[in-house]
């Protein structure tokens, strides 16, 4: 199986780029159709002290999306247009603006998903939802570093394993990369140990499974000695110099992951390389 549908994700100027600068390259590598997506807000009714719209603001505002929405598109142009592939826009519109949240019908129909990080620095009205597209999307989604370049051949993989739904879709999900890469691992945090299960063999089964695929395989059990295990993951990630890690998303209840954080929320704030990940 190989990604024929990409949809790259473009919320504004600072982050076409960096989106682009993977999308397309995967697009080529795949031989996929490329769609890119990018979303303005709705002008807000404004009215004037006398209480009558100010029809001045209202179309000025939607002037300005108008020309942001087009400089987008013309952007997406002329990077895919060197590149000879098939490739198509889609300009949105919605209350929020949100480029996430408008592109979440379109994800439903793509193979991945490629969006940046959320930039913290950045100066959007809000920041993008980008877990809606990860929990609502249903598809896997590659999330780029806002801090860095990427390299999409993505030689050295990491798959985070501890057995759950999520985790063997992600697996599965990233299928296509895994079975070109150079190497696989997987890495299994503080793997349980019960009589039907040695710790040690923990992940034994997909290993085997992406084997059978033809993917060079290796499998890492880990302790974390106490350290949180986004921390230990990302630790692994920069010390074997992976380029692509790959994991399920919140293998815990909402509620728990609210009150108490986790290892996905760990990973998409600090996000040290290229992360695929699956709900």
């Amino acid at each position: 199986m190989d990604y024929k549908t990409i949809l790259a994700v473009l919320h504004g100027e600072r982050d076409s780029d960096r989106v682009l600068d993977a999308a397309l390259p995967l697009a080529r590598r795949f031989s996929a159709h490329l769609i890119g997506v990018h979303a303005e807000a709705l002008p807000v009714p404004l009215a004037t002290p006398l209480g009558f719209p100010d029809v001045e603001f209202i179309q000025s505002s939607a002037d300005d999306a108008d020309k942001r929405a087009a400089a987008m598109k013309e952007h997406f142009e002329a990077r895919s247009g060197r590149e000879g592939l098939s490739v198509e826009w889609r300009s949105m519109q919605s209350l929020t603006g949100d480029s996430a949240l408008s592109a979440l019908q379109v994800a439903h129909a793509a193979d991945l998903v490629v969006v940046q990080q959320s930039d913290p620095d950045e100066t959007y009205a809000r920041s993008p939802d980008n877990e809606a597209l990860l929990f609502e999307s249903g598809r896997p989604v590659l999330f780029v570093p806002y801090a860095m370049a990427v390299d999409t051949a993505f030689e050295r993989i990491l798959v985070a394993w501890n057995g759950t739904p999520e985790a063997a879709r992600a697996a599965f999900d990233a299928l296509p990369f895994i079975v070109k890469a150079k190497s696989t691992e997987i890495l299994c945090v503080d793997p349980r140990t019960d009589a039907s299960q040695d710790g040690a063999v923990s992940g034994a089964d997909i290993a085997e499974a992406l084997a059978r695929h033809g993917a060079k395989v290796t499998l890492s059990p880990v302790e974390s000695a106490g350290i949180d295990a986004g921390n230990v993951i990302e630790n692994h990630v920069a010390e074997n110099g992976v380029g692509l890690l790959v994991m399920g998303a919140y293998s815990q209840s909402w509620l728990k992951q609210f009150f108490f954080g986790g290892t996905t929320r760990t990973l998409l704030r600090s996000m040290p390389v290229a992360t695929l990940m699956s709900r």
